[in-house]
């Protein structure tokens, strides 16, 4: 895969990253990544008649690789009751790559051969790097690249709370001993994420040794972005004291959460008592008996909240009583203006123009 720009396009769900914005990415030179969390529902209601998340994930590679250029998925650890039949539809639709997060996906390679797919882990660590590379050395498989996530990314931080803002943790300093694994298991290419916003930006973490890099937010803020119309406003309202990580309440996959701090569903668990609840039933986890029946947000209404449908709701869903989520990295003060993605890529590339990734 020869990207004509080292951008990788962020998976964002729910439902924000779809074929719309991934196919963009992709005719602009980039990596388009469509995110399978809840695509069930989505392509669902799209087609009128009801469809599983393979079928989904399928439908929404394919139309997002349909007119050229490099296009893939995100598919979240943390979605295990979805995980193996979403990563079967991404290699059956010919996904130029599969980009997974949220947990280490050790089991990734095992699942079905990957033939052309990139497969591509996102790590926060050297030491989760090098877990993912000696496990997947095990099955004769190295990872085609790595996404190293900062703490200023948006969604699940791979960090505790109290790390999220160690001078440590931030990305100029977590890159040299990715990059050092990243060597040492054949010199995979090292994307950074996490708090890029501009041509000057990527140019400066190439020069630190990344080999590109992965952006969310800016795409977020895009004509082709399936937000809703009140969430790109909120991120374009947006300055830096409203990006808040939440924790208690957060997400029931127990990792942090950034989001906006206008976010209506956010400012709800704050201040009301809210009846523990888990309508959606993504991030399950299995029971005693191995079935997928467990989620923290059915119980605890004081440290976990239902994500999806807070998620559901700002990708502009009707999911009832439940208010709009808005998730975005630190970047979202920066924002603007709502741009096309062909005017977006052509700003990131900049002058002097940037140089093609091969991963």
């Amino acid at each position: 895969m020869q990207l004509a720009l080292p951008i990788f396009q962020g998976g964002m769900g729910v439902g924000v990253s779809l074929a719309p914005l991934a196919s963009a990415v992709a005719v602009a030179g980039g990596l388009g990544i469509v995110s399978s969390a809840g695509l069930d529902r989505i392509v669902s209601k799209r087609l009128g008649r009801k469809v599983g998340i393979y079928e989904a994930v399928r439908l929404e590679v394919e139309a997002a690789k349909a007119r050229g250029g490099f296009a893939g998925v995100n598919i979240m650890v943390a979605l295990q009751r979805d995980f193996v039949a979403s990563v079967r539809a991404a290699l059956d639709a010919g996904a130029d790559a599969i980009v997974s997060g949220a947990g280490l996906p050790l089991s990734l390679p095992s699942i079905q051969p990957a033939r052309e797919t990139a497969l591509i882990p996102i790590v926060s660590s050297a030491r989760a790097l090098a877990v993912i590379c000696r496990r997947w050395e095990r099955l004769h498989v190295r990872p085609d690249a790595v996404v190293l996530e900062g703490p200023l990314a948006g969604g699940h931080l791979g960090f505790r709370a109290d790390q999220v803002d160690l001078e440590e943790n931030t990305l100029e300093r977590l890159l040299p001993p990715v990059k050092e694994v990243a060597m040492a298991h054949g010199d995979l290419p090292v994307i950074v994420a996490g708090g890029v916003y501009s041509h000057e930006d990527i140019r400066r973490f190439i020069a630190l040794g990344a080999d590109g890099v992965q952006m969310g937010t800016r795409f977020l803020a895009t004509e082709e972005s399936s937000a809703s119309p009140e969430y790109k406003q909120a991120v374009l309202r947006a300055r830096p004291e409203d990006m808040v990580v939440a924790n208690a309440p957060g997400s029931p996959c127990g990792l942090p959460f950034r989001v906006l701090r206008e976010s209506p569903m956010y400012r709800d668990a704050l201040v009301q008592a809210r009846p523990p609840r888990c309508a959606k039933g993504y991030v399950l986890f299995k029971d005693a008996d191995g079935r997928f029946t467990q989620c923290a947000a059915k119980n605890d209404n004081e440290h976990f909240f239902c994500i999806c449908e807070g998620l559901f709701s700002a990708a502009g869903y009707d999911v009832g009583e439940e208010r709009p989520l808005y998730t975005a990295g630190t970047t979202a003060a920066r924002v603007d203006r709502i741009l096309r993605t062909s005017d977006l890529m052509a700003e990131l590339a900049g002058s002097p123009a940037l140089l093609p990734l091969v991963a």
